[in-house]
């Protein structure tokens, strides 16, 4: 039966879609070969079962951003007084009343003793006050490592007495249990409901199935990719919940959608191969560009410069891209197999039909209506404002929160995570010098005088001072949680005004690190990329609807629209909220995943108006016959959707509530609003201006002049210049980081005499990232001091006189260990041309 359908739909080519006949073609071959397509993705389904239990224990990221002032103060304090908070825990032990020397003595007897047990550990400090008796104890083991100490570490201080454990590493252990038992929780919730939807919406028969194979095909083979992913980079501990509950959503979507076009063209007539065929043609076409466009913005989370962000768009770049892997490989065998037959005509179906008469005969009121619903939803947007990780982000049922509680009680909250300016002097006993105690003794006069300034703690010895006497710090102890703007207000004081009026001397570093300035320049650096995300988001998504539509105004349309729903979707999110803070990260991974969620709809809507307009059936016609055939399909696809986003509302990590909200508010309205509302009524207006594409000639025009735009934003410094010279930056045990020609090392520092006009390549082999800075000579055209691992830059010295570059690594918590290889991280660069 499969030899006669291939040929019958072979017969038919010259009648069909020529877009189709590629997606046909791939249909039939993956029929021919469905066990071995089964077989694969059973092996992939047991694989992520099995991995999805080792998978936590490879997960831990940081709000650390690499290159800000934070990060290089984390390195000063690393390398100056070998603190290093991924590796560091806090031993508190309560105690009733003031405690006495003896009790003192015993308990810093128990913490030595801890101590000896962890690589490379010992107590770094040891305090007494408020009721509460505690210590730091630093290790050498980086944060993956760290983490899994913390069980045998608290059941060796619970043996002599009561202790609690807390710290970087420690929250990271204990959040994973807690994210466990909110995902087991999530999907009790969610699961049910799934089902039950899609019931009614497919009917009891062995349809019902296939979502759910569908979803969990698709989860299994995205914790796997997780998985390799995890083994050589950090990727954060959210992830197997936006794995799961994400990619619940997103399979279940698509594959409800391709069942319930398959039974459509079986009630038709065709035979199993014939629907299927056509299905994948049709519906799987529209998965395709709906699962690119859902890429699209997560994709570009991953040119963001901040670690974090990078991990969690990682995470969700995955889920669509196995989507839609499956929906091309499993999907058409599993609707051969069970995909049942449907000729009943749904109540629902009419229902829409009588909603597209009314929408289409007043689309000015539907317009004008929808644009003013979402426009006042919006505005709440204005007053969004967001924060870094603080103590408010942490469920604080934990051991490792309980344990900050008891410190913020006896000590205040700025005392657990008090900033500090770390001067490097540059030279051994550069601290002792009179200069520079001078500038200290500055700082802290002009510090004592801040009115969010409790405590200043400075000195002359350990631990204010190195043992090599190169590095000293000023700790500054604020009056509120490190994560609040009166503490982001405070680091930018210190940064912009009591810093430089302390006069440090020349050749002295004065850096300011801590919770709160990390968390500062991760707002900074997050938002001052968002932006271009944006943007970057828009002008992709419409190049991929443009090919989609085979238009050049429903792309323009569908982005307007989408930008209307995410800034409704902030807006109402704030009045959810209203009087927290939404965590920094939210925002902007909202707007990564909302953005291709709201184009899957709009896939899925015009993709079958396009369909019947193709047919010879007026705009008014196609509109209202793609209102009703997807019109169900779409609002049960998004009932299941918000059904599977409960599963973060229901967990007790704020940030995933408030992303799970955002998530179903954002759903709710592109499925009403926009799609059943403003799309239909401004395409009724446009007529057969919805249509509109240039001829080839203009076309290709048109792609002349957008390459030459593209090509004199993006890389300006691109022109012909010739000749041309390759560098490469090289990491070589010896000197950390050098230059390379092709042929030979050159040395950390090099100089190069060229012709006016040349162009210099240079990129990096170094499995890290770098910053360009120029010292010297005429201005460059450098764009982005940025370059990330294996990315070239391309530098063209158009006028004559001397150039000089430093090229500086940025350090990142998985970088640190080739970091520690050597010294030389700056690399000079001398060009002469002439």
């Amino acid at each position: 039966m499969l030899i006669t359908s291939s040929r019958r739909l072979a017969g038919r080519g010259g009648r069909s879609d020529p877009a189709a006949r590629p997606f046909e073609r791939w249909t039939l071959l993956v029929l021919r070969h469905r066990y071995a397509v089964l077989a694969a993705w059973l092996a992939i389904v047991v694989s992520g079962g099995v991995l999805v239990t080792a998978l936590p224990r490879l997960l831990a990221s940081s709000y650390a951003v690499p290159g800000t002032e934070s990060a290089r103060a984390a390195t000063a304090l690393a390398r100056g007084f070998h603190e290093r908070t991924d590796g560091t825990f806090t031993v508190v032990f309560p105690v009733r009343d003031a405690p006495d020397r003896q009790l003192v003595t015993t308990l810093r007897h128990r913490l030595e003793r801890a101590a000896q047990t962890l690589p490379g550990g010992h107590v770094a400090s040891f305090r007494v006050a408020g009721g509460v008796v505690y210590g730091d104890l630093e290790t050498t083991a980086g944060l993956q490592d760290a983490k899994q100490l913390t069980g045998g570490l608290r059941r060796l201080l619970r043996r002599e007495g009561p202790a609690l454990v807390t710290g970087e590493p420690a929250l990271q252990h204990d959040l994973e249990p807690r994210l466990a038992a909110d995902l087991r929780l999530g999907e009790g919730v969610a699961l049910p409901l799934v089902f039950v939807v899609l019931a009614l919406v497919l009917g009891w028969s062995l349809g019902l199935v296939i979502p759910f194979v569908f979803a969990a095909s698709t989860i299994a083979g995205t914790v796997v990719l997780v998985w390799v992913c995890a083994r050589f980079f950090a990727v954060g501990p959210y992830t197997i919940n936006l794995v799961e509950l994400l990619g619940l959503g997103f399979a279940i979507d698509y594959s409800l959608l391709t069942v319930r076009r398959y039974r459509e063209q079986s009630a038709r007539g065709q035979t199993r191969t014939e629907a299927t065929v056509e299905t994948m043609a049709t519906a799987g076409r529209a998965v395709l560009f709906s699962g690119v466009a859902a890429a699209i913005g997560l994709a570009l989370l991953l040119f963001m410069p901040v670690p974090f962000v990078r991990a969690m768009g990682l995470a969700g770049l995955l889920i669509p891209l196995v989507a839609i892997a499956a929906t091309f490989t499993l999907q058409p065998v599993l609707l051969l197999t069970c995909g049942g037959r449907t000729t009943r005509r749904s109540r629902v179906s009419e229902w829409w039909r009588w909603w597209a008469a009314v929408v289409l005969g007043r689309p000015v009121r539907a317009l004008v209506a929808g644009v003013a619903v979402l426009t006042v939803a919006a505005v709440p947007a204005l007053f969004l404002r967001v924060e870094p990780a603080s103590f408010a982000g942490l469920p604080q049922s934990l051991e490792a929160t309980r344990a900050l509680g008891e410190l913020r009680h006896a000590f205040g909250p700025g005392a657990v995570t008090p900033t500090q300016v770390v001067v490097d002097t540059g030279r051994t006993d550069g601290a002792t010098m009179p200069a520079v105690r001078a500038a200290v003794d500055r700082l802290s006069n002009k510090l004592f005088h801040d009115p969010e300034v409790y405590v200043v703690a400075l000195g002359r010895q350990a631990p204010y001072v190195s043992t090599d006497g190169r590095f000293t710090r000023v700790l500054v102890v604020g009056r509120h949680d490190f994560g609040s703007p009166a503490s982001r207000q405070l680091v930018d004081r210190l940064r912009a005004s009591y810093v430089p009026a302390a006069r440090f001397p020349r050749g002295t570093t004065a850096l300011t690190g801590g919770a709160a300035p990390q968390g500062a320049d991760f707002l900074a650096r997050t938002y001052g990329f968002f932006p271009w995300l944006v943007l970057g988001a828009l002008a992709l998504t419409y190049v991929v609807l443009a090919r989609a539509f085979r238009s050049l105004v429903l792309p323009l349309k569908a982005v307007v629209l989408n930008v209307l729903s995410v800034a409704a979707s902030y807006g109402l999110l704030v009045l959810v909220f209203h009087g927290a803070q939404i965590e920094a990260w939210v925002p902007v991974f909202l707007f990564a995943v909302l953005f291709g969620l709201s184009m899957d709809y709009e896939v899925f809507l015009v993709s079958r108006i396009r369909e019947v307009r193709d047919c010879g059936s007026p705009t008014t016609d196609a509109i209202a016959h793609g209102l009703e055939q997807t019109g169900g399909v779409i609002t049960a696809a998004a009932v299941v959707m918000v059904v599977s986003f409960a599963g973060f509302v229901v967990g007790s990590v704020p940030g995933l509530r408030q992303f799970g909200v955002g998530l179903i508010i954002a759903v709710l309205i592109d499925a009403t609003i926009v799609r059943a509302a403003l799309s239909p009524s401004i395409m009724a207006l446009l007529g057969r201006w919805n249509w509109w594409l240039p001829g080839a000639r203009a076309r290709k025009r048109l792609a002349v002049v957008t390459a030459a735009v593209l090509v004199a934003v993006a890389a300006p410094t691109t022109a012909a210049a010739s000749p041309t010279i390759r560098l490469a930056i090289a990491h070589v045990v010896q000197h950390c980081h050098v230059w390379r020609t092709p042929a030979r090392l050159l040395g950390a520092s090099t100089k190069l005499t060229i012709k006016p006009g040349t162009r210099l390549v240079i990129r990096a082999d170094c499995p890290m990232d770098f910053d360009y800075v120029q010292t010297r000579g005429p201005r460059l055209a450098l764009g982005n001091p940025r370059t990330f691992a294996g990315q070239s830059r391309v530098i063209v010295f158009r006028k004559p006189g001397i150039y000089r570059l430093q090229v500086k690594n940025v350090q990142t918590p998985e970088d640190r260990g080739l970091v520690t290889l050597g010294e030389t991280n700056v690399l000079t660069l001398t060009v002469i041309a002439r």
